[in-house]
């Protein structure tokens, strides 16, 4: 039976297997209220944005997006968010709660209560609610050329092999999940589109100093231009949003000796 397309799909919370609910083990009086607040938007019901409000009961050491799932399955289904690991791997959660990059999946309630304020990262435009349009993010990423480039044979059965040293060169920016919290903490790429971004840098780092790799100077080319590594004014606000801990700002720095020297 065909769907009715007038029909908007709500999505309910998971089915648990046979037997008791994990959740069910905490206790009420456990549970404490965050007061969530939202910054909603959605073009289909009206051109502005607004803001939403929900008093939640959730555990204090639940995530923040355990939180925003009780929102979407409770109270308001047509809340729209991204999320797929919930373990901070994915990146795909990242918002702006309470001012600042986070992954949603990595802040616990007890952080932010009692009240919580949560919007979409910025510098990209907003889709729906707290979901972004990443591809110019990818567009930026894609362009440093982010894979091993090396057309030499490989040594005859054995990988490319490479020493300790020669991977620590470079092993902090492999660390990077692409969840676009660097970038878009980033005040240059908010007002200029062109601004290739932190992230895109980081994964440029990543292979320009991988002795296997042989693309750094094509990779430097890129970065050199305009819209490169000289676009950045070392606010630290990347190094300051990254959820894994990565050292944007000095990876940049160290693109930006290379751009200069090694061009």
């Amino acid at each position: 039976m065909a769907e009715d397309p007038q029909v908007e799909v709500r999505e309910g919370p998971p089915r648990e297997p046979a037997g008791e609910s994990p959740l069910a083990a905490t206790s009420a009086h456990d549970k404490i209220e965050l007061r969530v607040k939202i910054k909603r938007f959605n073009p289909e019901v009206q051109p502005d944005p607004w803001w939403s409000e929900h008093v939640v009961e959730v555990d204090p050491l639940d995530r923040l997006l355990d939180a925003l799932h009780e929102v979407k399955w409770h109270f308001d289904g047509t809340l729209a968010l991204r999320r797929s690991c919930a373990h901070g791997i994915c990146g795909s959660d990242a918002m702006l709660i309470n001012g600042k990059n986070a992954l949603a999946c990595k802040v616990l309630v007890k952080d932010v209560a009692p009240k919580v304020t949560i919007e979409p990262i910025r510098g990209l435009p907003v889709l729906k609610d707290l979901i972004v349009d990443m591809e110019p993010f990818f567009d930026g990423y894609k362009a440093v050329l982010p894979y091993l480039v090396n057309d030499e044979p490989a040594p005859e059965g054995r990988e490319r092999r490479q020493s300790p040293e020669e991977r620590e060169r470079f092993e902090d920016t492999t660390k990077c999940i692409l969840c676009a919290a660097c970038t878009t903490s980033c005040p240059i790429f908010w007002g200029d589109g062109q601004y290739i971004g932190p992230a895109a840098i980081v994964n440029a780092h990543r292979f320009i100093y991988d002795s296997r790799d042989r693309g750094a100077k094509e990779r430097l080319a890129i970065l050199g231009e305009k819209s490169g590594v000289f676009r950045c004014r070392t606010t630290f606000n990347c190094t300051e949003a990254c959820p894994r801990g990565i050292k944007v700002t000095k990876a940049i720095q160290e693109v930006k000796r290379s751009v200069m020297f090694d061009l």
